[in-house]
């Protein structure tokens, strides 16, 4: 009989220990190396639309069994809320933007089901559109990702009519609309800091996209509000490319620069000068401002303002708007004004303002409407000035100011300078990159054979946008138009050659 050594049974199960712990390293580091390979295979493969669906479908698993260990936080979003001291309840604002944010977030290749409210957007006098609306069903959830961080919305079905822990059936309106938004217990800073601003911000955006614009216009000191439904944008504008970039980079930076302006401590305006021969366009671009920001349009008629209802025209304008006076040449004769004004005295009751910009408003202005007699402006060129920069200016934040002229060179300077009219834009004529875009417009169309022939003679002569746009107007068939327009610069090339030579 074999005699075994003390402590030789304890070695060999030790050592088939050993061995079993090293077979489940090998075996785990396996795994784990496949499942990095998947990941990345899934990464390279799969859509995105699935990807964030299985993300979606761990994240529900995670969060009903409790599985991954971290702590949880989760805000209430309840439609109303309870005012201090109980006295009545009042709106909870960010339900409304939460619905609007999601709106434009969720996706039902994503969802098995999702909400959808389909709106008549109708204006009084304009077309009809329809605003579509997306929202989670209750019992449903969707996750939302913010700077690499995971939130998850979720719609609770609550009842008002609940009683002894049973629903009943409810009418319209008693039921109660409540969203969970949980996230991490580590990113509790973020979503109240960061995300939550965010998502107001965001709502807000989207509410100023789909309003319907007014355009107002004056009488004495109140504004009359219509619809705005100029059709003009930047992308039908027949103007020169490059300039159009620009004043949309423009205005896209003047938009997002709050704190920039509160930090530096200038009221948030931004002022234009659009100039240039008539029919160039500059009424269409102002139309195409406001459609880009969506902002409301106020058209200030100076010849039936004053200087003591400017005030009150500027405190009821609305925040986000664009304030336009047009043909600003015709309302001061400004350089004569003050030619003028060095060789007569000023009365000392004419003044109405400080500003050292000013002509003295004794003889700053007069009116260029046509008739046998000119006939005193009521609004002087100081009064206008302290309208548009003076105190008073910052009542309103977010505002555009913009002057039209044909004739740049009539105008003060106290007018142009910085900080008054910020950007010079010459609307010129019909460039060939301009045709372009209209012959795009009209025709859908970006090539044609007479399109050589055509800038050759754009390149030769001065012509409008809006007498281009007449020409192709005259036909629904582009080959006629295009013809007609070829016809149609050809005689302005021959009477531009003849002027020449009589010259």
């Amino acid at each position: 009989m074999e005699e075994l050594a003390p402590g030789s049974s304890s070695s060999a199960y030790g050592g088939k220990a050993t061995d079993a712990y090293r077979k489940a390293l090998s075996t785990a580091a396996s795994a784990a190396a496949y499942a990095v390979l998947a990941r990345s295979m899934a990464r390279e493969l799969l859509p995105d639309e699935v990807r964030a669906a299985a993300a979606w479908g761990a994240s529900v698993v995670r969060a009903r069994f409790g599985w991954g260990g971290k702590e949880r936080r989760t805000l209430v979003v309840r439609s109303q809320s309870t005012r201090p001291g109980g006295s009545g309840s009042e709106e909870n604002l960010f339900l409304d933007a939460a619905r609007t944010y999601l709106s434009s977030r969720l996706d039902l290749r994503a969802m098995r089901r999702l909400g959808i409210t389909l709106c008549k957007a109708a204006l009084d006098d304009g077309p009809r559109s329809w605003r579509r609306r997306l929202f989670i069903e209750p019992g449903d959830s969707t996750v939302d990702v913010f700077h690499g961080v995971e939130f998850t919305w979720t719609s609770v079905d609550t009842n008002k009519g609940r009683e002894g822990g049973q629903k009943k059936v409810v009418q319209d309106g008693d039921r109660e609309l409540v969203l969970h938004l949980s996230f991490d217990a580590e990113h509790t800073d973020m979503a109240m800091e960061r995300y939550v601003p965010f998502v107001m911000a965001s709502a807000e955006e989207t509410r100023q996209r789909e309003r319907s614009l007014q355009i107002c216009m004056n009488e004495g000191g109140s504004w009359y509000r219509l619809q705005h439904h100029h059709p003009a944008t930047f992308d039908t504008l027949a103007m020169d490319p490059a300039l159009k970039r620009s004043i949309v980079a423009d205005l896209d930076l003047f938009a997002d620069r709050r704190d920039h302006y509160r930090r530096i401590g200038k009221a948030w305006k931004r002022g234009y000068l659009l100039y240039g021969p008539p029919g160039t366009g500059k009424s269409s671009l102002v139309a195409a401002m406001a459609n880009h920001l969506r902002y409301n349009l106020y058209d200030l008629d100076l010849s039936s303002a004053r200087n003591s209802t400017l005030l009150w025209l500027l405190v009821s304008m609305s925040d986000r708007s664009i304030l336009v006076i047009e043909d600003i040449d015709c309302c001061f004769d400004a350089k004569s004004s003050r030619d003028s004004a060095k060789k007569m005295p000023v009365p000392a009751d004419a003044g109405d303002s400080d500003d050292d910009d000013a002509a003295p408003p004794g003889k700053s202005s007069s009116s260029c409407l046509p008739g046998p007699k000119q006939q005193q402006q009521d609004v002087t060129l100081s009064g206008l000035l302290n309208f548009i920069d003076g105190l008073w200016s910052t009542s309103g934040q977010e505002r555009i100011i913009v002057f039209t002229t044909n004739y740049k060179d009539r105008l003060d300077p106290a007018l142009l300078r910085p900080g008054r009219m910020d950007m010079h834009v010459y609307m010129g004529f019909c460039c060939w990159e301009a045709f372009k875009t209209l012959a795009r417009n009209y025709f859908a169309v970006d090539d044609h054979p007479l399109f050589t022939e055509i800038q050759q003679l754009l390149a030769a002569v001065e012509v409008t946008p809006a007498e281009v746009s007449e020409m192709l107007l005259r036909s629904n068939d582009p080959d006629v138009a295009f013809r007609g327009l070829g016809e149609f610069l050809k005689e302005k090339k021959q009477q531009r050659e003849i002027c020449e030579i009589q010259a």
